[in-house]
């Protein structure tokens, strides 16, 4: 992106012309018609005093500046057209209130364009950094198709402690997604601690047990130390490979709700073997706990976080995931994922009777066809 088109893409955007926007219009036109319906017997004027505030909660500094003095030209005006009423004390005195008002109004409508540009900018950032942390999953990786969507449950963020990513690796395809205990910007810099992880890892290590050592080890170099760390970080996940030569998926699961996969007779629960959350690995031995299921092409391979999972309606009542799915997707052979994770989104939201803080994730991946063997370069992995 050049400079300029930053620059421009930063730039506050015009505001919506609202009922809002016309209000300062509508009060002129209003004091107005009044001094012609009264013909000068009553003093009508006073009321655009109010016009300079109302301006600077739409216009910038220069269209309120404009209106004050529109304002207190119309005053004057309307003043002269009473005899002897021009340089009346109590006229001198509504000239210098609106004369003050309009000063104090043109600050406010410069400090608000100011905050409004600072909040475009931090959003943009905040966009910036989600695409980072959060990079589109491409719809079709080798052999396998994705789809995901993510939405921060703390109100005015994008980021939040839910992650997720899918690469393509000589090992076949991999995938991640996770949930970090907490919130604010420990939980953001647990989810780029592990993401910065994975995508190097996934490419190294042929072993699953052994890439979520690495994961593990990444919180532990990376969590915040001192007073402003969190000594129960932890992380529940799921990594998954999809091999070259298709046919299954292989799962180690830390902790995380385990993956479903929606076939023609609706959605199963896979079996895992689940570990202890990354971050909190050292408190057992190491061992492969990778599980191997069979995955038929068409299927479609669903996991999310907790957030999707204990929505509750109304009576208090989980959002029963598997039900769910199943009563969408039974008897269709093969779903598309993008379909699979839209309805989870929209259902699981409506579900919901209130708002939660809770951020929400899921991924759904399918084996298209066939995969063509690709050859794996040497593993760091021990034999």
């Amino acid at each position: 992106m050049t400079s300029r088109n930053l620059h421009a893409a930063l730039r506050p955007p015009s505001p919506r012309r609202g009922w809002v926007w016309w209000l300062p219009l509508v009060a002129v036109a209003v004091d107005v018609l009044a001094e012609f319906a009264v013909q000068g017997r009553e003093p009508v004027s006073f009321m655009l005093i109010a016009v300079p505030p109302l301006a600077a909660a739409t216009r910038g500094p220069r269209g309120t500046a404009l209106s004050a003095v529109v304002c207190l030209g119309l005053e004057m005006w309307m003043a002269a057209r009473r005899p002897g009423h021009f340089d009346e004390q109590h006229h001198i005195a509504m000239y210098v209130a609106t004369l003050l008002i309009g000063v104090a109004s043109v600050a406010l409508s410069w400090q608000r364009e100011r905050t409004r540009r600072h909040l475009i900018r931090a959003n943009s950032v905040a966009e910036a950094m989600q695409r980072t942390l959060l990079r589109p999953v491409p719809r079709r990786l080798g052999p396998v198709r994705a789809f995901a969507f993510y939405e921060a449950g703390e109100g005015g963020t994008l980021v939040g402690g839910d992650l997720y990513d899918v690469c393509e690796t000589p090992f076949g395809v991999r995938a991640i997604i996770g949930d970090v205990r907490g919130k604010g910007l420990n939980a953001v810099q647990t989810v780029a601690a592990v993401l910065g992880s994975f995508r190097v890892s996934a490419h190294e290590w042929q072993s699953l047990s052994s890439l979520a050592e690495r994961l593990e080890l990444s919180i532990a170099r990376n969590s915040p130390a001192g007073d402003d760390g969190d000594p129960e970080l932890f992380v529940t996940a799921l990594v998954m490979e999809f091999p070259a030569d298709g046919g299954e998926v292989r799962i180690v699961d830390r902790g995380h709700p385990a993956p479903l996969v929606i076939g023609p007779e609706g959605a199963r629960r896979l079996v895992t073997a689940p570990g202890l959350p990354l971050g909190l690995g050292g408190l057992a031995g190491r061992e492969d706990d990778t599980t191997v299921h069979a995955l038929a092409a068409g299927e479609v391979l669903v996991v999310y976080t907790d957030g999707i999972s204990e929505a509750r309606d109304a009576d208090g009542v989980f959002y029963p995931v598997m039900e769910r799915l199943t009563a969408r997707f039974r008897g269709e052979r093969t779903p598309a994922p993008e379909t699979v994770v839209s309805f989870l989104r929209t259902d699981s939201g409506q579900w919901s009777a209130r708002s939660d803080d809770d951020d929400r994730a899921a991924l759904a991946l399918s084996l298209a066809a066939p995969a063509v063997h690709i050859p794996a370069r040497t593993s760091l992995s021990p034999p």
